[in-house]
């Protein structure tokens, strides 16, 4: 994944029996689980912004858009790198690339990107992304 300007974080995730499907591989809907709760864990770790804070200001993050890209299979027990970094970001949202990396094979399984705008959620309408707010995520 190129850097490009702003920070790529990375969280820890295993393989849980609940992740796999009729194949005995990894079922496709988790992998976005994967990206949502690597984004969860680095919103506090990284940027010192806990989703509950976030949403107690509120704002919410919601998936516009998702591209996915397949590339190897994951099974139960492997241990994963998500690595995600905001691509772009600008008053009307962002877009987070990732990519996860299977640790026993040190292969790429998927990668990808998620547009996300910011909504209030008082009124559940997309709203401007703040300079305030831009600023905190362009570490």
């Amino acid at each position: 994944m190129e850097k490009t300007g702003y920070s790529i974080f990375e969280s820890e995730l295993k393989v849980r029996p609940d992740d796999i499907d009729m194949f005995n591989h990894v079922h496709n809907s988790k992998y976005f689980d994967y990206v949502l709760a690597a984004r969860y864990e680095q919103m506090e770790k990284f940027y010192k912004m806990p989703m509950e804070d976030f949403l107690r200001s509120g704002y919410g993050w919601v998936v516009k858009t998702a591209y996915v890209d397949f590339k190897r299979p994951l099974i139960l027990g492997d241990v994963i790198a998500i690595r995600t970094g905001i691509l772009t970001i600008n008053e009307k949202g962002c877009r987070v690339q990732f990519e996860i990396e299977n640790k026993r094979t040190k292969k790429i399984a998927s990668d990808g990107w998620f547009d996300y705008v910011m909504i209030d959620i008082s009124t559940g309408r997309g709203c401007k992304v703040s300079e305030e707010m831009i600023k905190t995520y362009s570490v």
